[in-house]
């Protein structure tokens, strides 16, 4: 989910003070462990599979994390682009992918927590180093950085690889897609609804299915059918 990449925790002491009275005030409405700490609506991840006509030159792999969902409707709006080009796909949440060697290319994303992809992200890029180094691997993010698109938040965007690339440094990806993400506040619980207000976080859906699917087109495509 795009708010993922706010780091909660790096706040100065003026805002960690306001903060604090403000978190104090919500969970003396519903109690520390009351219902209103959980999230406020069902979180569906999208999962499915397209293509697989006789003439399917590749068979590929989209795999994502997501605390939230956002990220998995990126995923699925790359593999119905992929598939609309005769490769069959499989878009898969990361922790139910399996089999990784029966696809000629992977697709890699994650939502952005305090910098980083999510843990289990990188668990299964560390995992599946010997079989990915093998074939052509593609990286997205999606975070609420890029909510506002501007030249220092597309840098700051495309930072987020750093780890994921020091970490798997014989894995080369073929292309890096950085997309903004949304963020429904109905999803979250009272706390990090809390914390993002505080945050000034926008509420919204600020993926561009244009850009995701001509990064789908121009980058994964392109490079993964010569």
């Amino acid at each position: 989910m795009g708010f993922n990449d706010m780091n909660i925790w790096s706040i100065n002491r003026r805002d960690f003070l306001a903060l604090s009275t403000s978190l104090m005030t919500a969970m003396s409405l519903v109690g520390i462990s009351g219902t209103g700490i959980s999230h406020a609506a069902e979180i569906k991840f999208l999962e499915g599979t397209c293509g697989g006509k006789e003439n399917i030159k590749k068979k590929v792999l989209i795999t994502y994390a997501s605390q939230y969902g956002s990220t998995g409707g990126v995923a699925d709006a790359i593999g119905k682009e992929l598939c609309s080009k005769d490769i069959a796909a499989d878009v898969v949440l990361i922790k139910n992918a399996s089999n990784v060697s029966s696809y000629q290319a992977v697709v890699i994303g994650s939502a952005i927590y305090r910098g980083k992809w999510l843990p289990e992200a990188l668990d299964f890029v560390q995992k599946n180093r010997d079989i990915l180094r093998r074939v052509p691997v593609a990286y997205f993010l999606v975070c609420m950085t890029l909510s506002r698109p501007t030249e220092e938040s597309r840098a700051k965007a495309l930072s987020f690889m750093d780890p994921i690339l020091k970490a798997v440094p014989e894995i080369r990806p073929v292309g890096m897609g950085t997309f903004a993400g949304a963020l429904d506040y109905s999803n979250l619980s009272l706390i990090n609804k809390t914390v993002l207000k505080s945050k000034g976080s926008p509420e919204g859906d600020f993926r561009d299915w244009n850009a995701i699917r001509a990064w789908a087109q121009e980058t994964v495509r392109a490079k993964f059918v010569p």
